[in-house]
């Protein structure tokens, strides 16, 4: 609200107020203008809460930064900072009685700063002196007399004083009318009561100074009352029984728990600060456990607790405030401290020895119940009991086991026992516990009971007995009928002899043998076959009865299988083979259809002493082995017979065909063979062309030697050398010999004949040039020497007689392969080759290429038509020569 004028008097201005309501609109909106930095405890304003609502019961505030009281004022609870422009809240007023409810909207603006002024402008103002009194001190639950005064608050400007106030603590929402009231005259501030400090820790009173017309010329003060503490209040444990457990013969030090006790009064001061310790112990011996007296911690004490001497302790424990003065106030409380069971001590056997029977034969049956004394907690690991037999029992003929009821050992037969072989039996039994043994402290250690059982074995009369009960017997296949494969008898047990016992074999079975009713001896009945039916299986297991003189039967069981045998010859799985020029050897692979050991490794031979001469075998692995010619055979097909022999001994016959082809590739043999002699090689197409075709190269070589002879003035006549000597066959591969020809004279070359020789050392090689057509020819003597024709100036014509033109003919082309050859060989790139190494798939006709160039100089290729007919041996030539 506005502030009020006084009379005449000129408008005054409260000073130090933080804030105004510049319109007040009954139960609609309040605004007030507000620094904007708001401290705690600060007066934003105050609102006319009587035009609003007049009884209203209840006062609040939707935002819990801002209290109202009940003049209007409104007070903020903690320190605030308006960042935004307004802020608004809402006041609300309600009558319960009435059941109204009005609603007053605040807002909040930041005022504006005011400008300040320079420092040569500033004027100084006094003061007013402003009325603060010091806060109170009430002392809780004081003795009066009452009204007690607590504090007086005097203003120089105002006579008359009121008070609103609020309290902080608990009982907030009963806040005690009437508590404190000022006079209005002198400003004192009076208690009519003695107050609680745990419901009210204190109070704030807001104070207000007026004039007698109501106008209020100072700021509201607020005034803290503070409740000074009274030790009213004993502590307390937070239960009324507290709980613990600790193992046994723990060490000392060991924690066991801790304690907690609450105490009312103000913290942090005598009357709250607490200790404890240990009033009293039940059962009362020697002190077990010690108490922290500041922490309230239980630890272990005793160097040894022993569980089966004393099972529990109580404690009395009691707390005390004031640090434990005597003047302090005290609580006790109840503490219970279990032991828990260790394995400390070992299981004894009540008695050392026992006595039982038990028939023979019998399976399954329990025989005897032997106890034990524990003196741990019963049902714990520490007591339950874990039987063995120690001795006695190498044929696992008994075993004992734990009832988990009564702790017992139950001993038992599981595997019958025969009265002829043992009558009684002794067995040691020792015993142990489901947790491991722990050593007491300042105790020895304790070996483990025993205690010994005599088992009698009671005689019974039974019927025979198979030895072995399941006999095994391996029967080869493919054994003839009734061959004796074993001998299968009983015994009775009483006597120890097979006299009088009879054997059969119930039907139902299978009937692969069958056994002799008086000796016992077993016969097949049928020949044994893997490969039919249920003997697929390898094995069968047959019961054989035996019935003594009085009826008593006894079965016993044999099993028969099935020893795989050798049955079956090894055979090749191929023997059709294609092998081409490159002689590669061939793998030849046998299969037999037996089992190890009748099956590999496999021996090969070659059974015919002719082809034996002309193939060898070489071994690959245990069934597979490489053939291979042993030298340069002939093509054709041969038949070779290998006999196969597998590890039993078994020996195949078999016939490997072989076409040694003149081929690349097997496929370009498919179908072509040649017979040879004998009926057992024969000759392919290409074979017989391949004759035809040297034939005619001899014939056009004799041709060609004896046109040279006779051509020009230089007539020769063709004799046996030249035929015999042009063309030698041989069928080694190896490198030869340098050989010179000695009758070779050096020529000299002449200039019209467009050609020259080029001398090296003692030889002279001839590099034929493009010109006149030349012809291989030599002429011998001393003069000048010509290749086919006559020296120009007159020259006699010098005859000869033709015997050593194939010597001609070899000085001529040996030095020039041999260039070719040795250039070839220089060049990793083999670019010198690409010329004059040609290959040609082609067989049939002539080859465009014509002459394979490398073997001639002359492009008219004069008398060397014949090398145009050597491609096959020229291209295995030129083949080796690549590859190298």
């Amino acid at each position: 609200a506005a502030p009020r004028t006084m009379g005449p008097a000129a408008p005054r201005l409260v000073l130090g107020i933080l804030a105004l309501s510049l319109c007040c609109e009954a139960c609609k909106k309040v605004t007030f203008h507000v620094p904007s930095e708001l401290e705690a405890d600060t007066l934003v304003g105050r609102v006319d809460l009587k035009e609003c609502l007049q009884s209203a019961e209840f006062i609040s505030s939707t935002d819990g930064n801002f209290k109202i009281l009940e003049d209007g004022s409104v007070y903020t609870t903690s320190a605030l900072s308006l960042s935004a422009e307004k802020k608004t809240f809402t006041i609300l007023l309600k009558d319960i009685q009435e059941q109204v409810q009005k609603k007053i909207h605040v807002s909040l603006v930041e005022e504006e700063k005011k400008k300040t002024r320079h420092t040569r402008d500033t004027v100084l103002k006094r003061t007013k002196r402003r009325w603060g009194p010091i806060p109170s001190v009430m002392i809780e639950n004081s003795l009066g007399p009452f009204p007690l005064q607590i504090q007086q608050v005097q203003s120089d400007t105002a006579q008359n004083y009121t008070i609103y106030y609020s309290a902080s603590g608990p009982g907030i929402d009963q806040d005690p009318k009437g508590l404190f009231y000022i006079e209005r005259e002198t400003g004192n501030i009076f208690a009519t009561r003695a107050v609680d400090r745990e419901q009210y820790p204190s109070f704030q009173i807001i104070c207000f100074a007026t004039t007698p017309d109501g106008y209020s010329p100072e700021v509201p003060l607020v005034h803290t009352i503070r409740i000074e503490d009274d030790n009213d209040n004993a502590p307390r444990f937070t239960q009324d029984l507290f709980e613990f457990c600790v193992p046994e013969n723990s060490k000392p030090g060991v924690v066991v728990g801790k304690v907690i006790a609450e105490d009312r009064d103000e913290p942090y001061t005598l009357h709250t600060t607490l200790k404890y310790r240990i009033v009293s112990q039940n059962p009362p011996i020697t002190p077990a456990f010690s108490l922290h007296g500041d922490t309230g911690v239980i630890s272990v004490l005793l160097p040894q607790l022993d569980r089966e001497l004393v099972p529990s302790y109580t404690l009395l424990v009691e707390v005390r405030d004031m640090a434990g003065q005597p003047f302090g106030l005290c609580t006790t409380g109840t503490v219970v401290v279990k032991i828990e069971d260790t394995n400390d001590n070992a299981p004894s056997f009540k008695q050392i020895q026992y006595e039982t029977r038990v028939e023979e034969n019998r399976v399954s049956v329990e025989i005897l119940r032997v106890s034990v004394v524990d003196l741990d907690e019963p049902g714990s690991p520490g007591s339950g009991a874990v039987y063995e037999i120690i001795r006695g029992n190498d044929d696992q003929a008994f075993e004992i086991t734990t009832d988990k009821n009564t702790n017992e050992g139950i001993l038992c037969v599981v595997k019958g026992l025969d009265y002829e072989s043992a009558k009684q039996r002794i067995l040691v039994i020792g015993v142990n516990n489901e947790a491991p043994y722990l050593l007491a402290p300042h105790s020895q250690q304790l070996s483990q009971s025993t205690c010994s059982v005599t088992v009698h074995v009671l005689d019974v009369d039974e019927g025979p007995v198979f030895k072995p009960c399941l006999l095994r017997l391996d029967v080869k296949e493919c054994e003839d009928i009734g061959t004796a494969i074993g001998r299968y008898v009983a015994q009775d047990p009483e006597t120890g002899n097979s006299e009088g016992i009879r054997y059969r074999i119930p039907p139902g079975q299978c009937n692969w043998i069958n056994i002799d009713d008086k000796s016992g001896e077993v016969r097949t009945v049928k020949v044994l076959d893997r490969d039919i039916g249920e003997m697929r299986r390898g094995q069968c297991n047959i019961t054989v009865l035996a019935v003594d003189r009085n009826g008593k039967t006894g079965t016993g069981t044999i099993q028969v299988c099935i020893v795989p045998g050798n049955k079956n010859f090894p055979r090749i799985a191929q023997t059709d083979y294609i092998m081409c020029r490159d002689r590669k050897p061939i793998c030849l692979t046998a299969q037999d259809g037996d089992e190890a050991p009748y099956s590999t490794p496999f021996v090969y031979r070659i059974t015919d002493r002719n082809l034996a001469s002309m193939w060898k075998i070489t071994q690959h692995n245990d069934n597979s082995v490489y053939l291979s010619p042993k030298g340069d055979i002939p093509f054709g097909t041969y038949e070779i017979p290998v006999s196969v022999m597998d590890n039993g001994g078994k020996v195949g016959e078999n016939i490997v065909r072989v076409n040694v082809c003149d081929c690349v590739t097997p496929t370009e043999c498919d179908g072509r063979t040649r017979q040879l002699g004998g009926g057992n090689v024969t000759l392919g197409l290409w074979a017989i062309l391949a004759m035809i075709l040297g034939s005619l190269l001899l014939l056009l070589i004799l041709i060609t030697i004896c046109g040279c002879c006779g051509r020009g003035v230089m007539h020769r006549q063709v004799t046996d050398d030249c035929a015999n000597h042009n063309l030698i066959i041989s069928n080694t591969e190896a490198p030869g010999e340098e050989v010179m020809d000695h009758n070779i004279i050096p020529l000299q070359s002449t200039c019209d004949q467009g050609g020259y020789g080029v001398k090296t050392g003692d030889q002279q090689t001839f590099e034929m040039v493009k010109g006149r057509g030349h012809t291989l020819e030599s002429v011998k003597g001393a003069g000048h020497q010509t290749l086919g024709s006559v020296k120009e100036g007159g020259g006699q014509p010098m005859v000869d007689t033709c015997r050593y033109s194939y010597s001609e003919w070899h000085n001529f082309t040996h030095p020039r392969l041999g260039e070719k050859v040795h250039l070839c060989r220089q060049d990793e790139e083999q670019k010198h080759s690409e010329d004059y190494l040609l290959s040609y798939n082609y067989e049939g006709k002539g080859s465009l290429a014509g002459s394979v160039g490398c073997c001639s100089d002359q492009h008219e290729e004069e008398a060397l038509d014949f090398l145009d007919q050597l491609e096959p041996k020229f291209r295995t030539l030129a083949e080796t020569r690549i590859k190298r």
